[in-house]
């Protein structure tokens, strides 16, 4: 029976409350109508004085909301005393933890200040309707691992975003099949540049491990190395490598871990130069076809039963980056595949990956 897991959102509404908790703004939109004063004082006095009441309303129940224990601390790394909050998660936290929920996009987290922002009417409610840190923290760090360190309040910059990163673009710590996946569409009825966050359902066939071994002979883009990291896209799912400085061969042998949807692209990877001042230089890119894998997998059925053996092979062409032949075996229970592939767009690299197919299904 196909599970679905799905935060409470309201859609968005044109008014605004103005000053965060902190108080009000000016709400004299009425002044400026061609209206007698007598007529406006009579007709739209009593309407804006009925939505300032439900505005003052929804702030107060957001300020209880705050000032529940659970809301007291940090969601993310228990630091007291937390003035910033994910109004789309639904959750309130610290200032460090804020600068990394902000690089997320707003498509993922929205941050805004408790006490200095505006907040939109969709979004007030929508903190309280999700009932803030105990209830976001019960879906979004359900399955997290017996003994895992969450970060504290003194954790490095590197530490927090990692946990972050985990928690709410990657979702690791829910169920496989039970992801929440937001998507960013723009608003036609907008000004350019505006955007709105849905939250939808999407239904998972498996989980992707991907090991990155390593690169070979990869393109300069310093004055004589550079600072290579690999980036791994999978719909709107992004994961990547640590940096490693100043090598052209570099050994990372790290996995990264995507999930991948019933309706699924090519794997697409990058490796980038990281730069400290500038925008980071890309080093070349390449795309992995994941249908020979799943296909193959779904051929043969539970790994398990199965002995060391090859189920299939995605055969290089002109099509592909492959360096040679790539085989999907069975080993040790397990679906993997190993490869070799020469990066495009740039004048010299390879890199080589092992991939190990998980399906939910078994």
């Amino acid at each position: 029976m196909r599970r679905t897991c799905e935060l409470p959102t309201k859609p968005r509404g044109p008014a605004v409350l103005a000053t965060g908790l902190g108080g009000w703004g000016d709400l004299s939109a009425a002044a400026r109508s061609p209206q007698p004063v007598a007529a406006r004082t009579r007709s739209g006095g009593g309407r804006n004085r009925r939505r300032s009441g439900l505005r003052l309303d929804r702030m107060e129940k957001l300020k209880e909301l705050l000032h529940r224990s659970e809301n007291r601390i940090c969601a993310d790394c228990g630091a007291p005393d937390p003035k910033w909050a994910s109004a789309n998660i639904g959750v309130f936290i610290c200032v460090k933890c804020s600068g990394v929920h902000r690089s997320l996009g707003t498509h993922i987290s929205k941050v805004l200040s408790v006490t200095l922002d505006k907040w939109a009417d969709n979004e007030v409610d929508s903190m309280i309707e999700i009932g803030g840190n105990s209830q976001a923290n019960a879906i979004y760090e359900a399955f997290l691992p017996e003994g895992y360190q969450k970060p504290h309040p003194d954790s490095s910059q590197e530490e927090r975003e990692k946990f972050i990163r985990s928690k709410y673009e990657l979702q690791e710590f829910l169920k496989p099949s039970l992801r929440i996946v937001s998507h960013q569409s723009s608003d036609s009825g907008k000004h350019a540049g505006s955007s709105k966050s849905e939250i939808g359902m999407i239904e998972f066939i498996g989980i992707l491990n991907v090991k990155v071994i390593g690169g070979t002979n990869l393109a300069i883009r310093d004055m004589s190395s550079s600072d290579p990291y690999v980036v791994l896209t999978l719909g709107q799912q992004k994961a990547q490598t640590s940096v490693i400085k100043g090598n052209l061969n570099p050994v990372w042998n790290e996995e990264l871990k995507l999930s991948v949807p019933r309706e699924y692209g090519p794997l697409k990877l990058q490796v980038f130069d990281h730069d400290m001042v500038f925008k980071d230089d890309l080093m070349g890119e390449a795309e992995i076809d994941l249908q020979t894998t799943i296909n193959a997998a779904a051929a043969f059925g539970d790994p398990g039963l199965l002995g060391d053996m090859q189920i299939g092979r995605w055969l290089k062409s002109e099509d592909n980056a492959l360096v040679r032949d790539s085989a999907v075996v069975v080993a040790s229970g397990k679906v993997k595949q190993g490869m070799a592939l020469k990066l495009q767009h740039t004048e010299s690299g390879e890199l080589e990956l092992e991939l190990e197919w998980i399906p939910l299904n078994m």
